[in-house]
């Protein structure tokens, strides 16, 4: 099934898109498409492959050609800050933007990965982080939005596991005041580090591009989980990572970024056009391209 573009592009069809690095992977311009059409706005949503030296060019032609809006991906949402005339408190806070919103020529950064992944959650895994212990996987844009939104909804404890464990501890150094009743720890992403939470999370969130081209962790993440413990990849492709296909082999409860996908797309719709997308359209999208793989 074809995406779904307005009938004639013309000189007043208003264009947005996403800039990342890899980009033709995004199903945001299949969902975002749809959701233009039923709800009669003449727009397109495009994907851009903008590698990181050109980062500062693409955010500039968005005011020289007039683009109205911009979601940002892997690796650009930290970085694309400094280009920006205007960053919303919270994504201030996070310290990453994944929506840019063109008013007019200023260039407005915001951050809805953390609704889209509340959202998703409490609709994919039926799981809600009041009281529990979750661990996150990376420490790049997207896991610092999620550990902000999760530290909002009254996690009692959250690890954050990183290659780099020094970018870890900054991290939750960084973002621990927004919840002082939340404990924060930072770990090595390895096996030897993360041994004292074995067996005592609730849920495991993958927040970085591990399993984007098929690769895997360098240690079985099953035995970080609790015994109904949950399994969340922001990852999302044609195939299962291995890290969900392992989870599934297992029979735990687990999703793919789909639903976080939809969750921020959503919200930024409604930052870029003042309303909200029609119900249920981007989600209905997604399923019937998962149902065509």
């Amino acid at each position: 099934m074809k995406s779904p573009l307005p009938q004639t592009v013309s000189g007043k069809t208003r264009v947005y898109g996403i800039f990342g690095d890899p980009v033709a992977h995004s199903l945001s311009p299949l969902m975002q498409n749809a959701a233009f059409a039923a709800a009669g706005i003449d727009a397109i949503y495009l994907p851009f492959q903008v590698a990181a030296p050109a980062l500062p060019a693409a955010v500039a032609a968005l005011r020289a050609l007039g683009i109205g809006g911009i979601n940002v991906t892997i690796p650009h949402k930290e970085q694309v800050l400094a280009f920006l005339d205007e960053v919303d408190p919270l994504a201030q806070r996070i310290g990453a933007v994944n929506t840019i919103v063109n008013r007019a020529g200023t260039l407005v950064g915001y951050n809805t990965d953390g609704i889209g992944l509340l959202r998703s959650l409490e609709a994919d895994l039926q799981f809600r982080a009041a009281g529990k212990r979750i661990l996150l996987l990376g420490a790049g844009g997207a896991c610092r939005a999620a550990l902000a939104a999760l530290l909002g909804e009254g996690a009692a404890w959250i690890g954050v596991a990183n290659r780099n464990p020094e970018r870890a501890l900054q991290l939750a150094r960084e973002l621990a005041p927004l919840a002082p009743g939340t404990s924060i720890a930072a770990f090595a992403l390895a096996a030897a580090a993360l041994a004292a939470v074995w067996g005592e999370v609730d849920l495991v969130i993958n927040t970085s591009a591990v399993g984007l081209h098929g690769e895997d962790f360098p240690m079985p993440i099953a035995t970080l989980l609790q015994p109904a413990g949950r399994i969340y990849d922001m990852v999302y492709g044609p195939r299962p990572t291995p890290l969900l296909a392992a989870a599934r082999a297992e029979g735990r409860p687990c999703a793919d970024g789909r639903g976080m996908l939809v969750g921020q797309g959503e919200e930024a719709f409604r930052l870029w056009t003042g309303q909200a997308p029609p119900s249920g359209v981007m989600r209905s999208r997604l399923l019937t391209e998962s149902s065509e793989i």
